[in-house]
């Protein structure tokens, strides 16, 4: 780790081992999709902008591995991303566990940032100004002043006016010496305490004064259904540029008996001649892709000249426009992908394409659409002498 840490002293920590169960949904909220990205990605992708070359530990519920990992899938940049700590029953036992992760990776750490991976909008701003604070105080905290009246629930079921003056909302990031909340956990360890619903709170039991300084508004945190509402908003204004790409491509069949079609083996009589694996349908949206960034072709990126792609599977040529897409900040929206041949039939196999495509892309299901036509025994599809796909990719980009 102390190689990957160009800035040396710091590591971010971003705690993802709840539930979530408020916000609803098929998925703890943290994987949940907002702009065609999991929650967590958004995270992620947010601190490796602010913070870049600064290692993140993520700490997960043991059992939510599969979804971590496709979370890392469609980050913009996981190169600092590292293996994932699991977490324990509380966010104080998950936050200690990622502290203790991060103290067996490196005894050099100086800082780390404590983030809830449900908090998508920190800006810049206030990410590096925790940082930076937090080298000259110790422990530092972003918080507002609370804007409402609040009153307090009686035994009576009645309720009372509470003064707010004075009271602050606390927010994350929330950065601190790495040996002071270290100690801090490993004391409230050793004394049984289990309560503490963030790292501010723990760290002044232990003694330590906290520096606050001003929080965003915007920087909320998912909890309800209708706070997805509201993020998926935010985040598909800021992504305004709608662009749309064009792909095509055509293999000639040749012996064999297989052919690769959207990434899955379909048995043949004969086999599709190419440099790779001649997967028409990932070449295609590959460079349907391209074209939406105009960042060049898939000969381009990957010439038919160079021997490292002789038999290669199609699918590090599509991961690798994602990639591209995803590194400008963008979003797939939608990819629909047309075979045409007269052999073999896709019918059958069409759900297992586009699961497949789903896969190597990242994307839901329902973004994916997989069609096959024939050219009416005209032309060289109509001869059987080959198959031909083409493919259309939207795309969101940041205005």
């Amino acid at each position: 780790m102390t190689d990957q840490n160009v800035n040396g002293d710091t590591a971010i920590l971003i705690v993802a081992a709840g539930r979530g169960l408020r916000a609803g949904g098929p998925a703890p909220k943290q994987y949940q999709r907002l702009a065609g990205k999991p929650v967590l990605t958004h995270c992620i992708d947010r601190m490796t902008e602010a913070l870049p070359g600064v290692p993140i530990l993520t700490v997960i519920h043991p059992d939510d591995s599969r979804l971590f990992d496709a979370a890392r899938q469609a980050c913009a940049d996981s190169r600092m991303l590292l293996p994932p700590a699991a977490g324990g029953e509380t966010r104080q036992a998950s936050v200690y566990a990622g502290i203790k992760k991060l103290h067996e990776l490196n005894t050099f750490i100086k800082f780390v940032i404590i983030h809830d991976a449900a908090r998508l909008f920190s800006s810049n701003r206030l990410i590096q100004h925790c940082l930076m604070d937090a080298r000259q105080f110790g422990a530092v905290v972003p918080a507002l002043a609370v804007p409402d009246s609040l009153r307090r629930n009686t035994a009576d079921g009645f309720s009372e006016p509470v003064e707010r003056s004075g009271l602050l909302a606390v927010q994350t990031p929330q950065c601190f010496s790495f040996d002071l909340i270290r100690q801090a956990h490993e004391r409230a360890a050793s004394s049984g305490r289990t309560d503490f619903t963030d790292d501010a709170s723990l760290i002044e039991w232990s003694g330590i004064l906290v520096k606050t300084f001003p929080g965003e508004s915007g920087n909320f945190k998912l909890t309800t259904a209708e706070d997805f509402v509201t993020a998926e908003a935010l985040l598909l204004a800021r992504l305004a540029d709608i662009r749309t790409g064009y792909g095509y491509d055509v293999h000639a069949f040749c012996s064999g008996d297989h052919v690769w079609l959207g990434g899955v083996k379909i048995p043949h009589t004969r086999g599709l001649d190419g440099h790779s694996d001649a997967d028409v349908g990932l070449h295609a949206l590959t460079d349907a892709l391209l074209g939406a960034i105009a960042d060049g072709d898939i000969g381009m990126h990957f010439p038919p000249s160079d021997p490292q792609w002789r038999g290669a599977a199609s699918d590090i040529f599509l991961r690798e426009a994602v990639r591209r897409v995803r590194a400008l900040g963008g979003m797939i929206a939608h990819l629909d992908l047309t075979f045409v041949c007269e052999e073999p039939k896709i019918g059958p196999h069409r759900d297992a394409i586009r699961a497949s495509i789903a896969n190597i892309t990242g994307l839901d299901l329902r973004r994916v659409a997989v069609k096959a036509t024939t050219s009416e025994k005209l032309g060289f599809t109509g001869r059987r002498e080959g198959i031909a796909a083409t493919a259309v990719a939207t795309i969101r980009l940041p205005q």
